[in-house]
């Protein structure tokens, strides 16, 4: 007789339907929606943006570490100049962040070169002191 209850018992629980499991799972992919796939797509539609938006003059950082200025921009490519006259090909996918924007890069180098007009030049001074590798100093006047 045991066995007959037993049965019957598994066998009803198997038909029976709990809704708080189906809510359950629901809730689980919500938040596995709003934790990870929506902030992901957020910043990839940010950087496609930033990198459309490129333009010749402005400073980027590429996707591996470099700082370079953007010379041309040739459909998916550009061309950045990392030296003085080096330039090279990057993909646009490889800009990570843009550091400056042309505007800043003009004032920058502006004020920058008001700042060197700025500072007191060097005078030439007749005395003069020598320090020598074991710390000793030597005085002396310069001789034309």
């Amino acid at each position: 007789m045991g066995n007959i209850v037993l049965a019957a018992t598994s066998t009803t629980s198997k038909s029976s339907f709990n809704p708080t499991t189906l809510i359950l799972i629901v809730v689980v992919i919500a938040g596995f929606y709003m934790l990870m796939i929506r902030p992901q797509r957020r910043r990839a539609q940010q950087a496609q943006q930033k990198q459309n938006a490129v333009q010749p003059g402005v400073r980027v950082r590429t996707t591996a570490g470099m700082y370079a200025t953007v010379v041309d921009v040739d459909g998916d490519d550009v061309v950045l100049e990392v030296a003085p006259g080096i330039e090279v090909r990057y993909m646009k996918r490889a800009i990570m962040d843009v550091v400056s924007a042309p505007e800043d890069t003009e004032e920058t180098m502006a004020d920058s070169a008001e700042d060197a007009d700025d500072e007191p030049a060097e005078t030439e001074d007749d005395d003069w002191t020598k320090v020598d590798s074991d710390g000793v100093a030597e005085s002396g006047t310069k001789k034309d």
